[in-house]
């Protein structure tokens, strides 16, 4: 049948029983093939939001950085979440984990921590992502 239309003879599911086969060109199926892969990757959201504050940010700063986090969280959006530190600012870690910890309990949607707390010279970063 497919040679009379001049067409090819496609497996779509071969582990199917019995296997399942269209009729229909090949280059089309590979276009529509790609297409559904495309799609597939639409919904997938690996862009990383980043919010910025320091441990002397007053609380209402926070709260609105926290917002700030919940909109992206809603939008499926990665959160780097980062504090920075100045002069001997830096020898107070303790301090502004706490800080830290402080600011994660103003995010309102739930969330998973992708990476823990972490120093760099600057200060300290996490990521955090949709739960």
């Amino acid at each position: 049948m497919a040679r009379e239309k001049e067409q090819d003879l496609i497996e779509i599911a071969p582990t199917a029983k019995p296997p399942v086969a269209k009729i229909m060109e090949y280059g089309k199926y590979l276009y529509r093939e790609r297409k559904k892969q495309k799609e597939g990757r639409r919904g997938q959201k690996s862009e990383l939001k980043m919010v910025r504050f320091s441990v002397r940010t007053s609380g209402a700063d926070l709260e609105l950085r926290a917002n700030q986090v919940d909109k992206f969280l809603k939008k499926r959006y990665k959160v780097r979440i980062q504090m920075t530190l100045k002069g001997r600012e830096k020898a107070l870690r303790d301090f502004a984990n706490g800080r830290l910890k402080n600011f994660l309990s103003l995010i309102k949607e739930s969330y998973k921590i992708e990476q823990e707390p972490k120093s760099f010279p600057m200060g300290i970063f996490m990521v955090i992502s949709k739960a």
